[in-house]
């Protein structure tokens, strides 16, 4: 008599906090920067106002979208919904790209804090990358379980180090004010950057809604999920910066070596060392989380026949999307060269740009689909919806326009960014001259 078929493994809401958590923030590397660019007293401003401006109207989104198709292939599937199958591709297919861009800045960051302990890998920084990189898809295709959990653990081993640097921060330097803030006096170029900065530490909450099939209780999961690691990446953003401004460390010592000199700083070598290991921790937990969302995306695009069908093929025993990880893996193994500025740029104006579509298809399905149930619906009306969106819209184009403006390589870097998203109507061309069925493809609201 045969087996029954295995069930597919499903994590629990704590599981899913830590990898929001990981996909979105994995703690505050790369965070750095914002206090070159803002300065003393624009920083804690900037840092609170790009998230209500930029996360908040997103998170909405995708909790509303999520409640109403909670379905593997999350953002694509949405779009492809609301607006047909050609904005779907492009929602894919700029998604997909968008996270070669962002995945190829993990590996460089984990050998960048290995080097606090062992300076000498730096020299074989890209063999390391390339361990680095082939490891995480090992553990990709064992499913999303191993990855909940191995997040959950690398989730406390990045906190943990914070707390104590905030304890004894306010224990020995007595941090009670706050500078005053003014974005006056900040340059343009300065301004975009800073944004970037921090639109680049607080992306991708649509990204964990790909994998919404393998969520105990999706709906339920996703609203404790997201509030809760949103309140959790905000509060550890303020305060790092907050210690790190008030702690009286030069800031040419912090651009140079990043937070575990502030630990060093404050709690001498120990913490210091505490906290770049916690950096090595956080870049492992980011990119297996990020790697298990963007694996799923190709995987669907393949099975409504926009992408190779090979790419739908699921693992015999982890039931788990792998020549799809292989695919993104070996991209990414050829792009960890890039520099660190040029992919935060490109990283962010892509992503804007298919984040745009989830608003369109949030504001289209409530005129066309008002009745579809939607166990979380944003308290405002279509027009207010239409006023929301000008928010995280503001942020973008400001943030693009200071990298046209800049003096350096931003410029350049934005550049390539439009062409990337060009691409997409070219890769579209060919699709429909291979298989014209594709052009006549409509939305199926009634589905």
């Amino acid at each position: 008599m045969p087996s029954p078929p295995l069930s597919l493994k499903k994590i629990r809401p704590i599981q899913l906090v830590a990898i929001i958590f990981f996909t979105v923030s994995g703690g505050p590397y790369g965070l750095e920067s914002l206090i070159s660019y803002a300065g003393q007293h624009a920083a804690l401003l900037i840092l609170l106002i790009t998230p209500l401006m930029w996360d908040v109207p997103a998170i909405f989104t995708v909790l509303e979208l999520n409640s109403m198709m909670p379905i593997e292939g999350g953002y694509y599937k949405w779009v492809k919904h609301a607006l047909g199958t050609r904005w779907g591709f492009y929602e894919g297919w700029w998604t997909w790209l968008y996270t070669f861009i962002d995945l190829a800045i993990y590996p460089g960051l984990f050998v960048v804090y290995a080097s606090f302990f062992f300076p000498w890998v730096m020299e074989y920084r890209l063999p390391i990358c390339l361990i680095f990189i082939w490891l995480s898809a090992g553990l990709n295709i064992l499913g999303i379980t191993p990855v909940g959990k191995t997040s959950l653990f690398l989730g406390a081993a990045v906190l943990t180090p914070f707390i104590i640097l905030f304890g004894l921060a306010f224990y020995h330097h007595n941090i009670t004010s706050i500078p005053s803030q003014t974005l006056k006096g900040i340059p343009f170029p300065s301004m975009g950057m800073a944004l970037y900065t921090v639109m680049w530490n607080c992306l991708g909450w649509d990204n964990v809604t790909t994998y919404a099939e393998e969520v105990e209780k999706p709906i339920k999961s996703y609203l404790y999920s997201t509030f809760t690691a949103f309140v959790l990446v905000i509060v550890l953003y303020f305060l790092i910066i907050l210690v790190s401004q008030q702690s009286g460390i030069d800031t040419g010592k912090l651009a140079e070596h990043a937070f575990p000199a502030v630990g060093e700083f404050i709690g001498g070598r120990w913490l210091g060392s505490f906290i770049a290991l916690a950096g090595m921790a956080s870049s492992i937990g980011i990119y297996a989380a990020v790697l298990l969302s963007v694996s799923r995306v190709p995987k669907v695009m393949a099975d409504d026949d926009l992408l190779p069908q090979k790419l739908n093929r699921l693992h015999p025993k982890f039931k788990t999307p792998y020549i799809s990880i292989f695919v993104c893996s070996a991209v990414v193994s050829f792009m960890v060269l890039w520099p660190f500025g040029d992919l935060l740029i490109i990283d962010v104006t892509v992503y804007g740009a298919g984040l745009s579509l989830e608003y369109i298809s949030l504001i289209k399905l409530r005129k066309v689909s008002p009745d579809v149930p939607r166990p979380f619906k944003i308290p405002l009306s279509r027009t207010g919806l239409c006023m929301m969106v000008i928010l995280p819209a503001s942020v973008y184009f400001i943030a693009l326009g200071g990298a046209f403006a800049s003096k350096e390589q931003g410029a350049w870097a934005a550049v390539f960014a439009i062409v990337v998203l060009a691409s997409a109507e070219l890769i579209w061309r060919l699709i429909i001259w291979k298989k014209p069925h594709h052009k006549t493809g409509v939305p199926s609201l009634e589905s």
